[in-house]
């Protein structure tokens, strides 16, 4: 047997190593189109899946004013009684809201949430009586008398409204001074709610 002879099996298992190697980058790649192609077929699925808020909205002004306030000394008989002070701080907001869905939706509660220095404190929003009444009680107060937005709205498909609301917080303006945050939420009937945050070039300190 010649040498040559001997040194084949060598040769032919070097060539079917050589073959292996091949075939094995080319499952790597295989692999890693798959994966590319995969993650790209479920990133498509889940953008059109997804669907834009059925709501949107601005608030457009806040206006904050510290109120002092004492009771008259009589009760609703006319008969006297002690006299009591407190403080409160009037939130006053012009708001946007914008339905971009293709069914009314119906506008139930509104709050504004007030981050203080001790915890979230949060308040509803008058209705448009009372908030008519603020400005009777209070004929000074320092804030445009706009047009009041009902909680009770209901809002068509496409349409925006607008208007304002009053919340008030039986806090001090010293405890007011020191909140770390302010926004409001908007309830629907149904739907999700909407929270719209404010931005401090938004407000306005009476």
């Amino acid at each position: 047997m010649s040498l040559l002879q001997q040194d084949s099996p060598v040769l032919d298992d070097a060539a079917r190593g050589e073959e292996l190697t091949k075939g094995s980058g080319h499952l790597i790649w295989a692999t890693i189109i798959a994966a590319v192609v995969v993650s790209i077929a479920i990133a498509v699925y889940v953008i059109a899946g997804q669907k834009p808020p059925m709501s949107t909205g601005t608030i457009e002004q806040v206006w904050v004013h510290p109120q002092h306030s004492e009771t008259s000394g009589f009760d609703a008989n006319g008969a006297p009684m002690p006299k009591e002070s407190f403080d409160q701080v009037y939130v006053f907001a012009l708001v946007k809201l914008h339905n971009q869905s293709k069914q009314p939706l119906f506008l139930h509660n509104i709050m504004t949430n007030a981050t203080l220095s001790d915890a979230i404190h949060s308040s509803y929003a008058a209705t448009p009586v009372d908030y008519g009444r603020v400005f009777l009680a209070y004929p000074a107060m320092p804030v445009p008398h706009g047009k009041p937005l009902s909680t009770e709205t209901t809002i068509d498909p496409g349409q925006t409204v607008e208007g304002t609301i009053v919340s008030t917080f039986r806090v001090t303006r010293q405890e007011w001074d020191a909140r770390k945050d302010l926004n409001f939420t908007f309830e629907f009937r149904y739907q999700p709610s909407l929270v719209l945050a404010t931005t401090p070039t938004a407000i306005i300190e009476q």
